[in-house]
Parts: C-alpha cells; structure tokens; sequence
C-alpha cells in the first residue's frame, strides 16, 4: 500500500490517490468534524468521502500535493501552535510528518501549516519526488528522500546536526517523546507534542498533547488549556509558553482562571 493514515478513528489505506480501504473503525461521532465538515456520524462511507476531498482539495498522497498554507484550518491545532512559535522565534525549527515524505525539518512556519494541517496521523507513507522538490525548494530537510521514513528521533538528531538548538517535535507515544527529550542539554531545548493520542496508556514526556479521541488525557491536569471539545494541554511551563504564543495571533480571547481540565459536553464518542 503507498500511504497508510488514521483519521476520524479509522485506519485509512491509498493508492495511487485512491482510498482503497477502510478498517478498524473505533468512532461514532467527532464534534471537529461535524462542525467543519457537517458529519454527524462516522461511517465507513462518510470517511472515504472526507479523505477523496482531501485528496481533491489539497492533493494529499499525490504529485499535486500542496506544501505552503498561510491560513490556519482550525484555530489551535498542532499545526498551527507550531506555525506561531516558528514565527515568533521561539523555535528554531518543528520536526513533523508528512504524507508523500515522511520526517521532515524545517524553520518556515507556513511549510509546517501546509505539510500537516489537512493530515492526520501518517503511518506509513510512499516518497514522491515531485512534493519532495517542492518541500525542498520552500526549506525543507527530507530525512529520508528514498524511503519516505517517518522516524521522529532521527529527525531531532538530524535537526541539531542541522544546527538547530530549540526544536519542536510532533510524535505519537511517550517512548519517542522520552528519546527525544534525551537530546536536550544546556544548548538545546526539545518541545514535545503529543499528536494523534487516540488510545493512548501513557503519558510521559510530552510538552503539549491534544486530546483527540482519548479518555486519559482528559483526565490529566494540565498547566494550560486551549479549546473546551478537542482541547490543547500543556503539561510543562515551556509548553504553557509555547500555548501563549499562539493566542497572541488570535482574536476573541478570553483569559481566565479554572481548575483544569475544563470540557465541555460535546466531546467525541467513545472517548478511548
């Protein structure tokens, strides 16, 4: 199979720009997607429908493939939280994953937007030369342009052989946010998001975590919050900061003090 993704709680399989395959669907419901994509209930159908119009809209999986995006999709996903602390300066670089490449390194923040703010969680991807170039000419490092590896590790010690000192990192489980915290030393400052934690068991090492579909990161206590359905945890103060950067590019804010965490009712079904 050329690209493997988990979306809306389902693992999804393309080929040549086709999905072909639908499994182990664990979602009923998603309140992001309802509110952006008006579905009301996840099915099969409803998912092969949402990732064709990825495919069609923004090229995903194929040659077509757009990699710069300066508008933010939702107002405080991953993407977007990196794309402001590259902005502003507080990192250097983000280390992410992208369809058609794989670990990819880059300082410019509207790369990272347009590599991961339509995607989910990549499992396996296929390398096609085409996005590659285009990723490289906008200032992105491949970690690997023949096999498209997606190794998150790797790519942090890349990124500081690059010469990058604060890095951020998006990675999927607590064994790889703990190997990348690792590389940190009075030099180098490592922020580790939790991206895709659908089902989680633990929770360790992580700077920042989104909630997704999972039971036990809602019943951390986070230091800061962003969003009430789908929120944003920052479980360290750099994480907290790198939260803050992201409301300073935001409007209608409310600042205000809770115990946390702080749901609201409409949260995705089953929580896992």
């Amino acid at each position: 199979m050329d690209h493997i993704m988990e979306a809306l709680g389902a693992r999804i399989y393309i080929k040549d720009g086709k999905v072909v395959k639908v499994e182990d669907l664990k979602l009923n419901y998603c309140p992001l997607f309802e509110k952006h994509r008006g579905i009301k209930r996840i099915t099969k159908e409803e998912i092969i429908k949402n990732i064709e119009f990825r495919i069609k809209d923004f090229g995903l999986f194929t040659k077509n493939r757009k990699v710069i995006e300066k508008n933010y999709i939702v107002p405080f996903g991953a993407s977007e939280i990196l794309m402001s602390a590259l902005k502003r300066k507080i990192l250097d670089c983000a280390v992410i994953v992208s369809d058609c490449a794989g670990t990819v390194i880059t300082s410019n923040p509207y790369l990272v937007q347009g590599l991961c703010g339509r995607i989910s969680g990549i499992i396996k991807t296929t390398p096609i030369m085409e996005v590659i170039e285009k990723i490289e000419k906008a200032g992105g490092v491949v970690l690997d342009k023949k096999t498209a590896e997606i190794n998150q590790v790797k790519g942090v010690k890349k990124a500081i052989e690059l010469g990058y000192k604060k890095i951020g990192v998006t990675v999927t489980n607590s064994n790889d946010a703990k190997k990348c915290k690792c590389y940190e030393s009075e030099d180098i400052k490592i922020l580790t998001f939790g991206v895709h934690l659908t089902g989680i068991k633990e929770i360790e090492g992580f700077d920042l975590v989104t909630a997704c579909a999972s039971k036990k990161v809602r019943e951390l206590r986070p230091k800061a919050q962003l969003g009430k359905t789908i929120p944003i945890f920052a479980l360290t103060d750099f994480g907290k900061e790198i939260l803050l950067e992201r409301v300073k590019d935001l409007d209608n804010i409310l600042i205000t003090i809770e115990d946390l965490p702080k749901l609201s009712d409409n949260q995705p079904n089953p929580l896992l």
